[in-house]
């Protein structure tokens, strides 16, 4: 399957990687205005347009963001479940009118927000893992390297140096929202000097640098469920990014797909086998030894088996994840015809071929002589 790739956020908002944040402002007002939907009426391009510098912008607003894509790119935000956060976008309610929450799916006013400095749940990651066939039968664990965001060991998420370095925001009084009037309307914006915390550090930590966060690979062993099936999703509970202010660890969801199998197929809990076999196979018997997921098997295939027939070997499919039986292995025959004889073995089936006319069933030989006659 093709995957398209995203355009880099610097080039999207035509900036520098050095750029500082007034410099991305002013380049994504200057996309924004020139793709804006009002300005655009029905021009899918400029719509696409609109959404791709908005998201550009909310990644190199965000500290946190920017610096997870300066060093592992669109990988290493693919896996972080959250949204565009629209605190980013209060400097720019003059271009959206309303439209916003339209766009991306959420309000930015008339609703209360949370406070930034109350505890907050961690946000969920995704890792995608693949599998062999085989191993998606037995059940397996595996280790995976996940990137995510852990409360630094050294400040304990404070993001300051000693607890005295905490202190007031000077801007908003410890509010995290600073309020101006407009004629009959107060507008309350997030304090940008504290993001809206309340509160500003006088010496960082020199771990987090201020963050209260660190940007880890944390290695982590997973259990995979024997019969656990194609694009299954698994949770872990506690292993997502910590919690802002005290706040939970999200989780971490793990999309499990499975590589197809050169051999076998699955259809729910069964697993699928085509067999060919020769005629001689088929209408005298055989025992076939296979290898199967579960290990060595015998497939006794009945004398007078016909092409196509499906031989049920129960118990040889896939487990149920949650432990209610197993599937059945079901067996396809294919009888192959040969495209090479010998000349010995041509006579053998020359002479064969003589004594079968009396060997099929009556209706067959009356649908044969039909035919000749053509009635």
């Amino acid at each position: 399957m093709a995957v398209v790739s995203k355009r880099d956020y610097y080039e999207t908002l035509g900036v520098e990687r050095n750029a500082d944040i007034d410099l991305i402002k002013s380049a994504y007002r200057k996309a924004a205005l020139q793709h804006h939907p009002d300005r655009n009426p029905g021009d899918l391009e400029a719509e696409a347009r609109f959404k791709e510098a908005a998201e550009a912008y909310s990644v190199l607003a965000d500290p946190q963001k920017r610096a997870i894509y300066d060093k592992f790119g669109h990988e290493g935000l693919s896996n972080r479940m959250g949204g565009i956060d629209p605190d980013l976008f209060h400097d720019f309610e003059d271009l959206f009118g309303g439209i916003f929450g339209q766009f991306f799916g959420f309000e930015t006013g008339g609703r209360r927000r949370q406070n930034a400095a109350s505890p907050r749940r961690g946000a969920d990651l995704r890792y995608d893992l693949e599998i062999d066939f085989e191993e998606a039968i037995r059940g397996t664990r595996t280790r995976i390297k996940v990137p995510h965001m852990e409360t630094c060991g050294r400040c304990g998420g404070a993001g300051a140096a000693k607890a005295t370095d905490i202190v007031v925001c000077s801007a908003c009084g410890g509010t995290g929202q600073q309020r101006t009037s407009k004629g009959f309307f107060t507008i309350a914006r997030t304090c940008g000097n504290c993001r809206g915390q309340g509160r500003t550090i006088r010496t960082p930590c020199t771990e987090c640098r201020g963050e209260g966060e660190l940007h880890i690979e944390k290695t982590l062993e997973v259990r995979i469920p024997a019969g656990i099936d194609h694009l299954s999703r698994m949770r872990m509970t506690g292993e997502g990014d910590a919690g802002a202010n005290g706040g939970p660890p999200g989780d971490l969801y793990i999309f499990v797909s499975v590589r197809e199998h050169e051999i076998y197929g699955r259809e729910g809990l069964n697993l699928t086998l085509t067999l060919p076999v020769t005629f001689t196979q088929a209408a005298l018997g055989d025992e076939i030894p296979i290898h199967t997921p579960h290990g060595e098997e015998v497939v006794r295939i009945p004398a007078g088996t016909h092409s196509g027939t499906i031989l049920n070997i129960k118990g040889r499919g896939a487990p149920d994840v949650q432990g209610y039986g197993m599937g059945d292995l079901l067996v396809t025959i294919a009888v192959r015809t040969p495209t090479k004889i010998s000349r010995h073995g041509r006579k053998l089936l020359e002479d064969l071929g003589a004594q079968e006319k009396d060997t099929l069933p009556r209706e067959d030989r009356d649908l044969l002589e039909r035919l000749r006659r053509g009635d």
